[in-house]
């Protein structure tokens, strides 16, 4: 799954967002609130709060290697590493 915004874009890779257990701990650490969970437990990503994105990294320490890509689209679409 991958939601776009003007400056940044989060992806985050299928079975990932389908595991409730990440998809609450993303909804957490998020300080401004990209990530929330659906009803049924899995990962949604907020689409209106991409841009507010702080490139803080907490959605890539707390999830698998590879499992969540924060896209710098105004760089590129360089990742965030």
């Amino acid at each position: 799954m991958r939601a776009d915004g003007i400056f940044i874009a989060v992806e985050v890779d299928d079975r990932a967002a389908a595991d409730p257990e990440l998809a609450a701990k993303l909804a957490e650490v998020c300080p401004v609130d990209i990530y929330a969970r659906r009803e049924d437990g899995t990962l949604e990503i907020v689409e209106r709060q991409l841009d507010e994105c702080v490139l803080c990294r907490l959605c890539l320490d707390a999830s698998p290697d590879g499992a969540v890509k924060v896209i710098k689209r105004y760089d590129d679409e360089a990742v965030l590493a």
